[in-house]
């Protein structure tokens, strides 16, 4: 991984890449998303401080546990700006996050249990379907082929529907 010195105080995007092993295109995405900055030179090249390859780690390991972008954007919104998140700021956040990656495990492990029964039936709209009827939550409000219908989007819907 190559090395910054510790006099340059801002990298270039490809720096910044070379040293997150993040993509170029990643990070201009996440600049986009709000969750890192730079600024811009005279030339128009962006410029990142030191503390995007922090934030861009924070980034990285919360996207492989499965938090939203949105999530993560509302949590590096807590810290003040150009400060580096510290091993404190991740603790705080994730410990936040755990109900949330608790729930989704919760419904990955209920999915891989019974995920040969949901491919065997082929049909997705079984009243116990953990893929698109989890807890038979659509059965509390109408019962049968209804539950295709309303999960179109307004704009797929057929005239007179």
């Amino acid at each position: 991984m190559p090395q910054i010195p510790e006099k340059i105080h801002e990298l270039t995007v490809g720096q910044l890449s070379a040293r997150s092993g993040a993509a170029v295109s990643a990070l201009h995405f996440y600049e986009s998303k709000g969750l890192i900055s730079s600024r811009r030179t005279s030339g128009n090249q962006r410029r990142y401080s030191r503390d995007a390859l922090r934030r861009v780690a924070f980034v990285r390991a919360a996207q492989r546990v499965g938090i939203p972008l949105a999530t993560i954007r509302e949590a590096l919104a807590e810290l003040p700006e150009e400060r580096t998140p510290t091993r404190e700021d991740w603790a705080h956040l994730s410990e936040a996050w755990r109900s949330e990656l608790d729930e989704r495990i919760k419904q990955l492990n209920r999915l891989r249990d019974h995920l040969t029964d949901c491919i065997g039936c082929g049909c997705l709209s079984m009243d116990t379907c953990v893929l698109s009827n989890p807890d038979d939550i659509f059965g509390e409000r109408q019962s049968g082929s209804r539950l295709l219908v309303e999960r179109r989007r307004p704009e797929q819907r057929e005239p007179g529907s």
